[in-house]
């Protein structure tokens, strides 16, 4: 019979972000003023260009986005997070939005990741929920909060 020698670790495999999409980047256009993750759709998926261009436009008309899923704890801890600062925020139900799997598949080309929640703040993708958790307690949350509502009223 057989017996199976010690387990070879298992090693994660380096994860590389879309050229072009790293975190800390605005969400705007790239390059000859072509939406940012254009270049990664299908030609011809006028639905994909259209939902890109669409989320596009809500991260740049409102100060904080949140992409979630109204099930999802993250997001309701993300959520808490910005109601506890009394910062008004923008939610996208991706899982009640009939776009959501649309949404979410270009969130993870724009972002790197799929999961959610998906948190931008003044036009810039800053993570999930614990993401977000960190800079709030590290301080840095809350300018970029007030630097997009004093651009805002300018």
């Amino acid at each position: 019979w057989w017996v199976a020698g010690p387990a070879a670790p298992r090693r994660r495999k380096a994860f590389q972000r879309p050229a072009g999409l790293l975190r800390g980047e605005p969400a705007g256009a790239g390059p000859r003023g072509t939406p940012r993750g254009a270049s990664r759709l299908a030609s011809g998926c006028h639905t994909d260009l259209n939902v890109l261009l669409n989320i596009q436009e809500i991260i740049s008309d409102n100060c904080v986005v949140i992409f979630s899923k109204t099930t999802c704890f993250y997001c309701k801890m993300a959520k808490k997070l910005f109601e506890g600062m009394n910062v008004n925020y923008t939610a996208v139900e991706l899982d009640v939005n009939k776009n959501g799997s649309q949404f979410q598949d270009i969130l993870e080309q724009m972002t790197g990741g799929r999961t959610v929640p998906r948190v931008f703040v003044n036009g810039t993708f800053v993570g999930g929920a614990t993401d977000t958790q960190r800079l709030h307690e590290e301080g840095k949350l809350l300018p970029l909060v007030h630097q997009c509502q004093v651009r805002r009223k300018s």
